[in-house]
């Protein structure tokens, strides 16, 4: 018995000293860790701090960059700060995503059709952050370099970012239009805004940082960009490519004919089948004709081109609206996300009338995009401007209530513009701007265009206040230059969205405006609005300046004027 007894005590002498280096050893390790964490907090502290200082909401910024520390060491830069702001907004995103997934598979049946389609919005935008902040992370790692100036890749990535934080707001603005669907909002809403915020704080980062990169390189980088846009065509056109599009007649690639004479019948048929992250351009010839149709253009469809035989003849009509069910973002006729889309010689309306409020005739995504003698036709809401660089030339825009509406960079130059009739008791407005952050590059920028009544509100026009504009975000931005203002616009000139709401913090700016309705005398008092009257002021807004124009609109083919 006493050997026995021997050896378990041996055993349990090496099991106890066995224990006892296992702990030794773990809590060693557990320090080390906690102190090379705390070691690489520390030494990242001060970069982390700086670059959160410029941001909108700096406590959010730097409590989620110092709780992911691994991300960071002693020698990181303003720009690993920036790529793991931008990394964990993506994260962020991701998980978003998983639970708007959730709530469109397993609880469609507890859900009206209208919070169908704006959950749907929302995958579609919540699919579209991800994708921009790809491009944001693949931007970074080049950044300064890769081929472009120090300008243009800042433009990209504030362009980028800014429409990741214009995706979140049109994600719930899609569950602002009945009790029910601001119900489901109201538990959605603590979310969307805590990405909004963390995209807000990713933008400010960069143009700081870029800011100061470009001051610092100074007219150095002004000779660049100069240089650059002499071809008037941006790097990735290729010769074949300009050739093309400066002819006066047009290949097509595909035909589209209601009769049956072409490729297909239908204008969806012919997206479907074009080719997806297409390098060359692919042009859809649309022969004359009605096609009663809602068209999707979507991310993968790139560098696709309407051509039809003219805004008389070939006519794009649907009649969604937000009274039957759809969402704002959902009701468009045609709806282009895709990257460099064109369109020519087409109109585009929604046929739902005043009386069903938000009806979308043409929904535009789509970045380095252009239209050129198109018309638009609707009433609310005719032309959602929703996010990206946008250039609308020769075109006619008629509507009601706010109908050049959305938060993209978007320059409308040589443009028709028409207030129609609207029902009795309401007002028209022909913008209302959706920038909702300081720092975003966005805003609506009239140039050398008609501002008038179209001929059914002429005749009636002092029973109907018309106006240039209201704001439906805080900071909305809208310029009016060089343009022809018919008596038409109330003397005022801006109207107020609700109380005091934005009027000191958006910017409306006119400059060099005539005719019978362009005078300021009368105009609102706001601190935002400003009669503009240097022409350096004016300039960043045009073409060149506010869309960086010089680097794309020449490979389009459509006639534009970069300055004023």
């Amino acid at each position: 018995m006493e050997r026995p007894t021997k050896k378990i005590l041996l055993v349990l002498f090496c099991s106890v000293l066995l224990l006892a280096v296992v702990i030794t050893i773990t809590t060693t390790s557990a320090a080390s860790r906690r102190k090379s964490k705390s070691f690489l907090t520390v030494a990242s502290h001060a970069v982390v701090k700086q670059s959160c200082s410029s941001t909108l909401y700096p406590d959010l910024c730097f409590e989620t960059l110092t709780s992911a520390s691994t991300l960071l060491h002693s020698k990181s830069s303003q720009k690993d700060v920036i790529l793991s702001s931008v990394n964990l907004t993506r994260t962020a995103v991701e998980h978003q995503y998983f639970k708007f997934s959730k709530i469109y598979g397993h609880n469609t049946s507890k859900l009206t059709e209208r919070e169908k389609c704006a959950v749907h919005d929302c995958l579609e935008m919540i699919d579209e952050t991800l994708y921009e902040l790809r491009k944001v992370e693949d931007d970074l790692n080049v950044y300064p370099g890769g081929g472009v100036s120090l300008a243009r890749q800042a433009d990209n990535l504030e362009t980028l970012l800014s429409a990741t934080m214009t995706n979140q707001e049109s994600c719930l603005d899609g569950f602002a239009h009945n009790s029910v669907c601001r119900k489901l909002r109201s538990s959605l809403e603590d979310g969307v805004m805590h990405v909004s915020k963390m995209c807000s704080n990713s933008l400010a980062m960069i143009k700081t940082m870029t800011g100061a990169d470009i001051k610092a390189a100074g007219a150095v980088v002004d000779r660049r960009l100069s240089e650059n846009e002499e071809s008037g065509f941006p790097e990735w056109m290729s010769v074949g490519d300009r050739r093309l599009l400066q002819a006066k007649s047009v290949k097509a690639n595909v035909v589209v004919a209601k009769d049956g004479s072409g490729d297909y019948k239908t204008i969806s048929a012919a997206v479907k089948a074009a080719p997806e992250k297409s390098k060359s351009r692919y042009i859809i010839h649309i022969k004359s004709g009605k096609y009663k149709e809602n068209i999707e253009v979507s991310k993968k469809k790139k560098n696709i081109m309407f051509i039809g035989d003219g805004r008389s003849k070939t006519i794009i009509t649907g009649s969604r609206n937000v009274v039957d069910g759809s969402t704002t973002f959902r009701s468009a006729t045609l709806a282009v996300v895709g990257e460099r889309f064109l369109a020519r010689d087409i109109r585009i309306e929604n046929t739902a009338g005043p009386s069903k409020h938000q009806a979308v005739a043409l929904r535009v995504g789509s970045d380095l995009s252009a239209f050129y003698n198109c018309e638009f036709i609707a009433y609310q809401d005719t032309l959602y401007v929703h996010s990206l660089r946008q250039f609308f030339t020769g075109c006619v825009v008629k509507g009601t209530v706010d109908f050049i509406f959305g938060n993209a960079a978007v320059v409308l130059q040589n443009c028709d513009l028409q207030a129609r009739r609207p029902n009795k008791g309401q007002k028209n407005m022909f913008t209302a701007q959706g920038r909702d952050d300081p720092n975003q590059n966005t805003g609506i920028s009239i140039h050398k265009c008609k501002i008038r009544a179209a001929s059914d509100l002429a005749p009636v026009r002092s029973s109907f206040p018309t106006y240039l504009g209201r704001p439906w975000k805080k900071y909305s931005r809208t310029v009016v230059m060089k343009s022809s203002i018919s008596n038409v616009i109330h003397p005022k000139g801006w109207f107020p969205w609700s109380g005091n709401f934005a009027l000191s913090t958006l910017f409306y700016g006119e400059y060099a405006n005539f005719g019978a309705g362009a005078g300021t005398s009368k105009r609102v008092n706001w601190k935002g609005h400003k009669v503009i009257t240097r022409s350096s002021e004016a300039t960043k807004f045009t073409p060149r300046s506010f869309i960086g124009g010089s680097g794309w609109l020449g490979s389009t083919g459509f006639p534009f004027k970069l300055d004023l």
